[in-house]
């Protein structure tokens, strides 16, 4: 699914804001062990974040190479701009920053997922957290996942992934270390369990 139907679709899917497991046995490298935040869904494909995968870019490199700021200025920005945190959103563009964030923050360029959060891809809201500014919890994601029509729902049906009702706390939780295992403890089951049943039919 494209960026351009993302923001011109009218209904939402049935996996809108929901999180997408990955299956021990996931093949590709790109998603093993990921938790991804699905935010559009429809017949023609889907898209979401991956929301445990580190970055090694800090927000400050992201404003220098925005030319936002002056590398001298750096250490003028506020404590909470300088701590922010940016995670790998996935393999689609991923030199492109998007900043998931609750809702109350919105811009004309704001796309709503959920009754709750929404996405924001554009310089105002980089520029208003630079200011110490900004959503109350966000989070900033370099690339995103994205598959074609059918594509989601086949890998779906062949074991690939388990989904669920999101937490918002996991969304936006800085530890990513065992974000997977706490996600998977949401369905009630461990790794372990999963182990051992992949490969029984």
């Amino acid at each position: 699914m494209s960026l351009s139907t993302l923001k011109n679709r009218r209904e939402r899917g049935f996996l809108d804001g929901q999180f997408l497991i990955a299956m021990p046995g996931m093949a590709d490298s790109n998603f093993a062990r990921t938790v991804i935040y699905i935010c559009a869904h429809s017949d023609a494909g889907a898209m979401g974040f991956v929301i445990n995968r580190p970055q090694s870019l800090t927000f400050t490199d992201v404003l220098l190479h925005l030319e936002m700021i002056k590398s001298d200025d750096a250490i003028m920005l506020p404590r909470a701009a300088r701590e922010f945190p940016i995670q790998t959103g996935g393999p689609v563009e991923s030199g492109r920053g998007f900043v998931l964030h609750s809702d109350d923050y919105l811009s004309d360029s704001s796309i709503p997922v959920s009754d709750d959060i929404s996405m924001t891809a554009t310089l105002d809201i980089v520029r208003a957290i630079s200011k110490g500014g900004g959503p109350k919890r966000a989070t900033m994601l370099l690339g995103y996942a994205g598959w074609g029509a059918g594509q989601l729902e086949a890998e779906i049906g062949n074991n690939g992934w388990l989904n669920c009702a999101p937490n918002e706390e996991l969304i936006f939780d800085r530890s990513l270390d065992d974000k997977y295992e706490r996600a998977l403890a949401l369905l009630g089951v461990t790794p372990a369990m999963l182990s051992s049943e992949a490969g029984h039919a």
